[in-house]
């Protein structure tokens, strides 16, 4: 599972993860770009583009000609948008390899982004829009960004919305393309049984158009917060759903370590904390996990679960109480040592297969720049101490980083607000 990273003179970055023996190969392109380098103008633009890039290029002028050129080799395709990097990948028998390059060469040198083709997927995008309208779990994430970060790059809606995704032109997926798409501020990742010599020479020949132009820049995110704050969104659910956390840290933070060893010691698997509490003990939901999330610049720390809208107050208690426990009271070596295991275990299980660790690379390096393997991974956390957790709970469980988003068919009330705080 060891990653090899190569820089070519123009910045462009190649990472191969060679796994001798394994038929597939996973081939991934990242580019440093999401909805948190957007202006207000273009919110939704990089997902859109995305979207856009298997429409049809100067080669492959339709999405049939793509998607059937996929489908004659047996390859699965897909891509994605996040924040801060947007991600294009095939998986395929590794004798396809340089086909598949090709194709996601063509996709990300070559798109033309045609008026036709945009007007048809912006209703594509729309139907998206709505449907995770009718998704609460998906709706409060969206309502928990909105609420730490408000009206920012990146407390936007990633997709954009109606209004904005109506006034993008052709031009604006040029000149996004152009600022972006450049050889500084992308990753290509090939995982599989490989060898490295080929695929680098191949990629410095498909991606030798690629533009050696700056990489455009993103908003820095400002933290401001004085209180706890509560965001609802009034919507006729059976559940309702309930995200609480608070401020932390960047991905490049050491302390994210403590961080993931703090979640799993509330959800990490059903012998956990919350889950017995909330699950086995109360019979108050089906689900909750507690996680982090981290950027560039900014991260949180959240518990998520869905209850019965009547036992909202009461679940809110028991969160708060359950973080606060953090902070009183040490974890055990025995509770740690479980939480590590478990820790350890999921890391290598969740990376089986070469697309997941295509992904786990491409990620690392699209916000940090770098890289560490899983067994370096798990050798930090396995090095977070009882005394780290307590330090960590302490620094971020407070009034000022204390934010609650529900979605359900609630309205607020003195007891939730009572309720939010340690």
């Amino acid at each position: 599972m060891k990653a090899k990273k190569t820089t070519l003179p123009n910045g462009l970055r190649i990472v191969t993860i060679p796994t001798p023996g394994n038929p597939a190969v996973t081939t991934m392109v990242m580019v440093e770009t999401g909805s948190n380098y957007e202006k207000k103008e273009e919110n939704g633009l990089a997902h859109f583009l995305e979207h856009m890039c298997f429409k049809g290029t100067t080669k492959r002028p339709t999405a049939l000609s793509i998607s059937r050129e996929f489908d004659s080799i047996g390859a699965e395709s897909n891509a994605f948008t996040g924040n801060e990097y947007t991600g294009y990948f095939a998986k395929a028998e590794k004798k396809h390899f340089s086909h598949v390059l090709d194709v996601l060469a063509d996709v990300y040198l070559n798109s033309t982004f045609s008026d036709t083709e945009i007007e048809k997927e912006r209703g594509v995008i729309f139907q998206e829009i709505s449907m995770y309208e009718d998704n609460p779990q998906r709706k409060v994430v969206e309502m928990f960004n909105q609420l730490l970060y408000g009206d920012t790059p990146a407390g936007r809606l990633l997709t954009g919305t109606i209004e904005s995704l109506s006034k993008l032109k052709r031009k604006d997926f040029l000149d996004y393309h152009k600022k972006h798409y450049v050889a500084e501020g992308t990753t290509i990742i090939v995982s599989g049984d490989i060898d490295e010599a080929t695929v680098k020479k191949e990629i410095k020949e498909k991606f030798k158009e690629i533009s050696s132009s700056k990489k455009g820049r993103k908003e820095k995110v400002k933290e401001k917060q004085n209180e706890p704050a509560l965001k609802v969104y009034a919507k006729k659910t059976d559940q309702t759903h309930m995200i609480i956390g608070v401020r932390a840290y960047d991905a490049l933070d050491p302390r994210t370590d403590v961080l993931s060893v703090m979640a799993n010691v509330l959800s990490g698997g059903m012998s956990a904390r919350l889950f017995q509490k909330l699950r086995e003990e109360m019979g108050a939901c089906y689900y909750v996990y507690a996680g982090t999330d981290e950027f560039t610049d900014h991260g949180y720390f959240a518990i998520s679960v869905g209850v019965d809208k009547n036992r909202i107050t009461e679940v809110i208690k028991v969160l708060i109480a359950e973080c606060q426990k953090l902070i009183d009271e040490p974890v055990s070596e025995e509770e740690l040592h479980r939480v590590k295991e478990f820790m350890s275990g999921h890391i290598y299980l969740g990376l089986e297969t070469t697309d997941a660790l295509a992904n786990f690379y491409a990620t690392q390096e699209a916000v940090k720049h770098s890289s560490e393997t899983p067994q370096e991974m798990i050798k930090k956390l396995r090095g977070v101490t009882a005394k780290d957790i307590q330090k960590v709970a302490k620094d971020i469980f407070k009034n000022k980083n204390l934010n609650l988003s529900i979605v359900g068919d609630i309205e607020v009330s003195p007891d939730i607000q009572k309720a939010l705080t340690f």
